[in-house]
């Protein structure tokens, strides 16, 4: 029997430095995504990539000296690295300028003007290089470009253009029939309330003021819009308009597309039209997540306080580093990156709750069993009922959560069940029960301990893999089905035959704040 397929993808990124935080959590909820539609026995594929051509592209690669393609080069190897860094396990890396994408879009390109979808005209009106995206005079805000707060300049150039209005009153009518294509719903609103219902204009798909770019077959002095190139790495990826078309027929349409909320507008509405003029299905749904801020506004160089990966993964380990991103961001919203609360995610949620129950439970086991996990028994002691009860249920909603993207949401139910569990440890007093010789009870409880733990190890390994692994090891639980979704909410799986090590390193270890907040700032403004 074929599994069910899942196909995630996140936006190609622009390579003109180093990739900071925000760009690294687009990255890590998708990869997270992903590895959860896999445990839970999907066929999930995974795509990320560089979207290398354009103005911009051209702009920085001379300024650094060198020729573009030698410049987006050295930025794939850069970007390659820091997904492996972060444990990024990604199906397929596109570069748009690989001979498997420019083919196909100077092909469906072709198409599109063989059926009257593109035709020729001239373009005049205000262009921000940075954003690769003309405006209107009534577009602009107060003289400067919409999305990025920067200067614009008057371009007149001769262009084609895409009809975006034969395809208005379709995209309206799927949005309505569709309501959860985009998500969260305010991002949807904006797009009609903004674009849709006031009119769409046609859209320029070329320029000829540079050269960097893939070229109109049949008028070579035209570059291809970047956003026409670019969107449509999702279906070039896949082998579409070439001879092999498997994977396309395989994963497409898309169930989830991940992206910024700055570039929604070209994804919720220039997607949708051009997969629609391509007879394509549109994709299943649209979430465009927030930003990262500082407290004193966007990570900004000149301000000395962008924070990249690197320094985070190098110092703190790569799962403190992903527990921090995906625990911050609610679904939607911004989230707001401060050095202190960095350390207080680590030393509260990560050391003392997951850590520190770990290390207590594997202890006493030791102490009281030899290290010999005790066979299930049913309800013993007068908690052991309320604890598996209560568990199940965050797990539940944990579940629920993150089959809806909200993984924020399922981390905090996760550590509603650790804090539970730690709380089961009071609650039962197994040092008292040593003493008291009360065997049953006490192997009643250092079973339930264990078997909460292997749970926690399931639901967090999409999400902190190592820790998860390490968690499994260090309980000495190995065997398949045991780490297998589909035994998450069995309380009688595990055997007596498993015997936890004698001593394992802690998972982590308590920082001092004030000392760690300022290594953190300091490196921010190296």
């Amino acid at each position: 029997m074929s599994k069910e397929t899942f196909y995630i993808t996140t936006p190609i990124y622009y390579p003109s430095g180093k990739f900071h935080i925000g760009t690294a959590y687009t990255t890590v909820l998708a990869d997270t995504i992903k590895k959860y539609k896999k445990l839970k026995g999907y066929d999930a594929r995974m795509l990320t990539g560089l979207d290398e051509h354009g103005q911009k592209i051209q702009e920085v690669a001379i300024k650094n000296g060198k020729e573009p393609l030698e410049y987006v080069d050295e930025m794939a190897e850069h970007a390659k690295k820091l997904w492996e860094l972060m444990d990024i396990q990604y199906d397929d890396f596109i570069r748009t300028t690989e001979k498997r994408h420019t083919d196909s879009v100077e092909k469906l390109f072709d198409r599109l003007m063989e059926q009257g979808d593109i035709y020729k005209g001239e373009y005049e009106g205000w262009y921000c290089t940075p954003c690769e995206t003309y405006f209107t005079e009534t577009q602009l805000v107060e003289g400067k470009c919409p999305d990025c707060g920067r200067d614009v300049r008057k371009m007149k150039e001769e262009s084609y253009f895409f009809n975006m209005k034969k395809y208005a009153d379709r995209l309206i009518k799927f949005y309505e029939e569709n309501p959860h294509f985009i998500e969260p719903e305010s991002r949807k609103n904006e797009l009609f309330n903004n674009f849709l219902k006031p009119g769409l204009e046609d859209l320029c798909v070329t320029r000829t003021s540079f050269d960097w770019g893939i070229k109109v077959l049949k008028d070579p002095k035209h570059v291809i819009y970047v956003w026409l190139d670019a969107l449509t790495n999702y279906i070039t990826a896949l082998g579409y308009e070439s001879e092999d078309d498997s994977l396309l027929k395989r994963y497409w349409p898309a169930n989830l597309q991940i992206v910024g909320k700055d570039i929604i507008r070209f994804h919720g509405i220039y997607w949708p039209i051009f997969l629609m003029a391509l007879d394509l299905p549109l994709p299943k749904k649209i979430y465009a997540h927030g930003f990262i801020m500082m407290k004193d506004g966007k990570m900004s160089k000149s301000k000395g306080n962008v924070v990249y990966p690197e320094m985070l993964v190098e110092k703190y380990g790569l799962d403190a580093t992903r527990y921090f991103l995906l625990r911050e961001f609610s679904f939607g919203q911004d989230a707001v990156f401060s050095p202190e609360g960095f350390i207080e995610r680590y030393n509260f949620d990560l050391c003392n709750d997951l850590g520190n129950l770990l290390n207590r439970t594997i202890g006493m086991i030791n102490k009281y069993f030899g290290g010999n996990i005790p066979k299930y028994n049913g309800h013993v002691t007068e908690f052991d009922e309320s604890l598996e009860k209560d568990t199940i249920e965050y797990i539940k909603k944990a579940e629920e959560y993150m089959e809806n993207y909200h993984i924020n949401n399922a981390l905090e139910e996760t550590w509603k069940a650790i804090s539970r569990t730690n709380k089961y440890i009071d609650e039962t007093m197994p040092w008292v029960l040593a003493k008291e010789e009360s065997t049953d009870k006490l192997a009643s409880v250092m079973y339930h301990l264990v078997e909460n733990l292997r749970k926690f190890a399931i639901i967090l390994n999409p999400i902190i893999t190592h820790t998860s692994n390490e968690i499994l090891s260090q309980l000495g639980i190995n065997e398949e089905k045991l780490v297998s979704w589909d035994n998450i909410y069995d309380y009688d799986i595990l055997k007596n035959d498993y015997k936890v090590i004698e001593k394992g390193n802690p998972l982590f270890m308590r920082l001092d704040e004030a000392e760690e907040a300022e290594y953190i700032r300091n490196k921010m403004k190296s």
